[in-house]
């Protein structure tokens, strides 16, 4: 189950990564993904600008536009699941703190750590 839970969050990265070069106000069927049938890619990008104002507020120092597409699309993938509730906050950071240090730069793995961190704790806090 694990594998299989994993390689599903790679699908959702690699299409979360190759939206972002193809950008739309709202998912757009007409946009070709490396994966077109992942529906979870499609979940996230509905609740992308809800993401982007967390992000926003908990990683100040570092403006969306900056932040690497791949390290972005962890943090997406990350706190869709934090908002879903439906693993352990334990299991979700840590998964996107393994897909980081697989497909993020040298530091991505900690940067991803400590913005999740600070955004489950204002989820598990507000009851979102």
């Amino acid at each position: 189950m694990k594998k299989k839970r994993h390689e599903l969050r790679e699908i959702a990265i690699k299409n979360l990564y190759a939206w972002q070069y193809k950008k739309s106000a709202k998912f757009d069927k007409a946009i070709k993904l490396p994966y077109p049938g992942d529906y979870l890619t499609q979940k996230i990008i509905k609740k992308i600008p809800e993401m982007n104002t967390l992000i926003i507020r908990y990683a100040p120092k570092f403006p969306i536009e900056k932040i690497s597409k791949v390290d972005l699309a962890i943090l997406y993938l990350a706190i869709y699941e934090l908002m879903e509730k439906k693993l352990s906050h334990k299991i979700v950071i840590n998964e996107a703190v393994e897909l980081a240090k697989e497909f993020g730069g040298e530091k991505s793995y900690a940067f991803i750590n400590a913005v999740l961190a600070k955004i489950y704790k204002f989820l598990s806090n507000n009851g979102q």
